[in-house]
């Protein structure tokens, strides 16, 4: 066990910058062993979260069709973990296909579609595959491909040193380990992802593991949307949770500055249990919301539905689309009749119907080519 105040998050190595000048390189201890914190709030905020986390499962795997609602929390996830980084892509706009987004945000709408793409993969993988940088790595060629950050190796551990803040190594805030440190600290990670012998609580060890890969920042480019990433792929296969219902990045968009500093903190103060107080308060809160984002939706549905009814010999296929609309709630007529399989004139009148009711709201303001959202759905994930 680790003793009171023993806990040193890592040591600084000199290192040569193209021959030129001299630098520190910052190479984090190893985490494949026991850890016991001395916070003692941490086993309070714990159990808050691991009950909440429960609750959350329980409730979400009695959802009916709760895969529908599922991609809608995946999108949710890349918008705000893509912001988090810089990009400004909002719901109302991930939502949409490529067409409709201007010229002027389409880089960043692509960087969402990449992520949302890279998680969906990801989840599917652990099917067959565990946690492990293979697995991170497909997705991190996922996630790069076609946007900003395709030059710096997409699907692959970097191989020069990279910096945190500041324009040059020089003036960086952070600079992680050198490239010839990261076969041993990717390692030890990998063997801390799966030593089922460390006595670690499931939470804490996705706090511990969060952090370390954020240190290690093993590729050129995306290591935070990774980082992220990798905590919605550790409650699955942890048996946390068996639904992907969890994402913290909508919690660390809103907290940044106090996330960022979480993190520095355990570098510069050797303080590992600030970073997991944080985490821990960013799972309880996310799960009191996921909880709440469900009841919504059943209440919206239950409302939708009975509102369908009144539609008659319409409704089984407004039903139908109505599904759909959970997963991907903007739609046009074309994109109707495929779903359905039914004619343009008959997708555009069961269109026309569902806004007249209130259930589709016309967003484009074209008389050809119209858009329509299932506006109030959409609303619980902005």
């Amino acid at each position: 066990m680790t003793p009171k105040n023993s806990f040193t998050a890592g040591t600084y190595r000199k290192q040569n910058y193209n021959k030129i000048y001299e630098y520190s390189s910052f190479l984090p201890a190893q985490v494949n062993q026991p850890y016991e914190w001395q916070d003692k709030r941490i086993p309070v905020l714990l159990e808050e979260a691991m009950r909440l986390v429960g609750e959350l499962n329980a409730y979400s795997t009695l959802v009916p069709d709760v895969d529908f609602f599922i991609q809608m929390h995946v999108r949710n996830e890349a918008v705000k973990s893509s912001r988090i980084e810089g990009t400004q892509t909002e719901m109302g706009d991930a939502v949409l296909p490529e067409e409709e987004i201007s010229p002027e945000k389409r880089d960043d709408w692509t960087e969402v579609q990449n992520y949302i793409k890279a998680l969906n993969h990801s989840i599917t993988r652990l099917k067959d595959l565990p946690v492990c940088m293979r697995l991170l790595q497909e997705a991190h060629k996922i996630l790069l491909t076609g946007v900003r950050g395709e030059h710096k190796s997409p699907g692959e551990i970097r191989t020069s040193q990279n910096w945190i803040g500041g324009t040059t190594i020089q003036t960086a805030a952070f600079i992680p380990p050198h490239p010839h440190d990261l076969d041993e600290v990717l390692t030890d990670l990998q063997l801390f992802w799966h030593n089922q012998g460390l006595q670690t609580p499931n939470l804490i060890r996705m706090a511990i593991s969060h952090y370390q890969f954020e240190t290690i920042h093993p590729f050129s480019d995306g290591n935070g949307r990774i980082g992220r990433l990798l905590m919605a792929l550790h409650l699955i296969e942890l048996g946390i949770l068996q639904k992907p219902t969890l994402y913290l990045s909508d919690f660390f968009e809103r907290n940044k500055g106090q996330y960022y500093d979480a993190l520095t903190f355990v570098r510069t103060r050797n303080d590992l249990d600030q970073w997991i107080i944080f985490f821990l308060s960013a799972v309880t809160e996310t799960a009191k919301k996921s909880k709440n984002t469900f009841e919504r939706i059943i209440d919206l549905r239950k409302r939708y539905e009975k509102q369908i009814m009144e539609l008659g010999r319409r409704a089984p296929q407004a039903h139908a689309l109505l599904l759909q609309l959970f997963s991907n709630p903007a739609i046009n007529t074309i994109g109707v009749a495929e779903k359905l399989n039914i004619s343009i004139s008959a997708a555009n009148t069961l269109i026309n119907q569902l806004a007249k009711i209130g259930i589709l709201k016309e967003t484009t303001g074209f008389s050809r080519n119209r858009m329509f959202v299932l506006d109030e759905y959409l609303n619980l994930f902005r």
